[in-house]
């Protein structure tokens, strides 16, 4: 594959909404169906008419109707975080295993870095890249750059780039992303295997050797691998150090125990490893959805295809400034919430295609992960009005068993959550961030903010991808 266009015209005959054209129940346009906004609707009636008939009884059934949910997604959260600890449930082939496959058997690999207004980590991008143990013959490396984007293209054509890099320029176009680009590539690609790769990323430099042959030892029904993640500049601020305690739990303990439970795994942006063939069938990625990770891990598992956690690490940029984090958490959020809707759009058919458990594990991690964000504001907010100003509307929505049910829950969410990220560091062996998991209420503060702000564009910007700056780390 070493005698690659380096620089081919863009393809506008490339359909990149393909999603909607043959499959539009698996596509976030549009964000409500009828049936959906009829259904909301109703609900506020009902809530509207409930509240008239008897206020104090109807505050009382959300409150406790809450607080059960609080106690089930607490449970169900701690039960899979159990699931994974100490039993290797990552695929970790030897290095006798990863040393045995000659050069010439490995299978071919598209890597994809879609890149966006890059132009200043894109040198240090492609010294990692090279770093790579792989044969160059094997790889299909595409810069996947936007025709709009002046700065990062001039910047590309200044480097001399090696003979297996190719860069294409995705024809401009709406909605303009990262999972549009990826269709792109992915129409370019001819390879066995491909994986996506962000801009600041720095994989492990054997990641694609132990992909290739930990997917010779699983059934073809695993179709995807997802390495972990976590951040080369964990220590440089609070808010990195929060940002890395919870990446550790996620991709270290908590996604290994969905794949132990058979749930669908909502899968990173990054390190994804995909058999080609299958990812074709599926038409790729929903360029309307920007969180397109989450619902392809989704939309694999109900058409009956397995995700694996890979024992590999790629390294990225944990965000240090504030502002740019909160806009890349509240475009995860809205990403979360579009793939909800999506397949909430038929929730039996959605039912079957999954099975119970997967079900549940999907009512759980991707619905219930985005309530405990909108609710946990409520419930700060109410025990700061009640202490002072003493409410009764408060005191009336906590009757003895309510409120009682409200103290186990409070203490036992601090609890798990807490020791959810102390076990996360020290899995990771960030033995020196486990303090910081005392305050990490405060980083929950800041995920509701960029909750609330998802959702506030889910009605006025849903197809929207809000950029996040990356080289703004003290590492080089």
């Amino acid at each position: 594959m070493s005698s690659l266009d380096q620089w081919p015209p863009p393809d506008r005959t490339i359909d990149l909404l393909r999603i909607r054209r043959e499959t539009p129940q698996h596509c976030a346009s549009p964000t409500f169906t009828t049936g959906q906004k009829l259904s909301l609707a109703l609900a506020a009636v009902a809530l509207a008419a409930a509240l008239a008939w008897n206020w104090v009884a109807t505050l009382v059934v959300l409150n406790g109707a809450a607080i059960v949910f609080y106690l089930v997604h607490i449970s169900f959260k701690f039960r899979i975080v159990w699931l994974s600890l100490g039993r290797g449930v990552e695929l970790d082939p030897s290095p006798e295993a990863v040393g045995a496959i000659p050069d010439d058997e490995l299978p071919t690999y598209t890597i994809l870095i879609p890149l966006y207004r890059e132009a200043e980590v894109l040198e240090r991008l492609v010294r990692g890249l090279e770093a790579l143990d792989y044969p160059a013959g094997k790889l299909d490396i595409q810069l996947l750059l936007e025709e709009d984007d002046a700065e990062t293209i001039a910047a590309a054509r200044r480097l001399d780039l090696p003979l297996h890099f190719r860069c294409l320029v995705v024809p401009d176009g709406l909605p303009k992303g990262k999972p549009r680009a990826c269709n792109y590539g992915l129409a370019s690609s001819s390879a066995d295997l491909l994986v996506i790769y962000d801009a600041e990323d720095r994989p492990d430099p054997d990641q694609l050797r132990k992909a290739a042959a930990a997917f010779r030892q699983v059934p073809d029904s695993v179709a995807c691998l997802q390495a972990r993640l976590n951040y080369y500049n964990q220590r440089q601020n609070l808010l990195t150090r929060w940002f890395t305690q919870e990446y550790s739990t996620w991709f270290d303990l908590f996604l290994p125990g969905l794949t132990v439970s058979n749930a669908p795994i909502p899968l990173g942006g990054t390190s994804n490893h995909f058999r080609v063939p299958v990812l074709r069938a599926l038409l790729g990625w929903d360029p309307f959805n920007v969180t397109e990770d989450c619902d392809l891990g989704v939309r694999l598992h109900a058409r009956g295809y397995r995700t694996a956690m890979l024992a590999s690490t790629t390294w990225e940029e944990a965000n240090p400034a504030l502002l740019n984090w909160l806009r890349q958490r509240s475009r995860w959020v809205k990403g979360y919430l579009q793939t909800y809707l999506v397949y909430m759009r038929h929730p039996f058919a959605t039912f079957r295609a999954l099975g119970p458990r997967a079900f549940w594990g999907f009512q759980m991690v991707v619905g219930g992960s985005i309530a405990c964000f909108i609710l946990n504001p409520v419930y700060w907010l109410m025990t700061a009005l009640w202490f002072l100003l003493h409410w009764s509307v408060i005191s009336a929505m906590f009757p003895p068993a309510i409120f009682g049910l409200g103290l186990v829950c409070g203490f036992i969410g601090n609890f798990v959550f807490i020791y959810l990220s102390v076990a996360g560091s020290m899995q990771r062996g960030y033995h020196d961030l486990v303090k910081y998991a005392v305050f990490t209420p405060v980083y929950w503060l800041l995920m509701s903010i960029g909750a609330y702000k998802g959702v506030l564009q889910l009605f006025t910007r849903p197809h929207y991808w809000e950029k996040t700056q990356h080289g703004l780390s003290e590492e080089v």
